[in-house]
């Protein structure tokens, strides 16, 4: 199933940034934005209320980061990340961001990081009503149900898909495994793992224990844990 649009709002301290994104929305046909703000706050007050499909969002604000909004969202839409700033677009990759757009950017640009949310959203839209996905290792793809898999584990251009009785090696990028879940059904814990959110034993300071293993819990993603266990 595909969609027509994404419902968008964009967030950016600086109103002069806002009428960009708006000009440049409202020339591509599958982005509603449905509403600006140059107060994060008050975009949050929304967001409580609204459901949305893709945030554009400034990551250097006054009162709180991008980085940390995003983070502090329980149900997170795909977010492209907007700056003047090149340094912070390791961590935003590391958050899922769907594109990082550097300031001044072209509707070229623009439109660019708009199809890499379309094209993923309409994946996830599809996901959603299915029980399972195909994982490609070496010539086979090998069909994994999703309550079957226990944590998702990054070692350079390998992923390990950790299941109830076996682990399956897949040569990709994180990015590329991330994708092929669910969301409310997976969350990322470090920038090396992902985990099944029902197969999570325990939550310590540092880590989450699932199937008597140990897994990593990093600062940048507790919060985000956080919220979503909270839901």
């Amino acid at each position: 199933m595909s969609v027509s649009t994404m419902k968008a709002i964009a967030i950016d301290d600086e109103p002069i940034a806002l009428e960009v994104v708006r000009s440049h929305a409202s020339k591509v046909p599958f982005v509603d934005l449905k509403a600006e703000f140059t107060d994060a706050f008050k975009a949050l007050d929304y967001l409580q209320k609204e459901s949305i499909d893709l945030l554009f969002l400034d990551i250097k604000m006054p009162d709180i980061s991008g980085i940390d909004f995003f983070n502090s969202l329980s149900k997170k839409p795909l977010v492209i990340f907007t700056t003047a700033y090149s340094e912070h677009a390791v961590t935003s990759f590391e958050l899922d961001a769907v594109d990082y757009l550097l300031k001044p950017f072209s509707l070229a640009r623009f439109l660019k990081g708009c199809n890499k949310a379309f094209e993923l959203y309409n994946f996830r839209n599809t996901s959603e009503t299915s029980d399972h996905l195909y994982i490609k290792t070496g010539y086979e793809q090998i069909k994994v149900l999703y309550d079957d898999i226990l944590y998702l584990e990054a070692t350079g251009n390998y992923v390990t898909f950790a299941l109830k009785d076996k682990n399956i090696l897949s040569r990709s990028t994180f990015l590329e495994a991330i994708n092929l879940l669910p969301p409310e059904k997976f969350v990322r814990v470090h920038r090396s793992y992902v985990v099944a959110t029902s197969k999570i034993e325990k939550v310590e300071r540092h880590q989450v224990t699932i199937n008597r293993k140990t897994i990593p819990l990093s600062e940048a993603f507790r919060q985000s844990l956080t919220a979503y266990l909270a839901r």
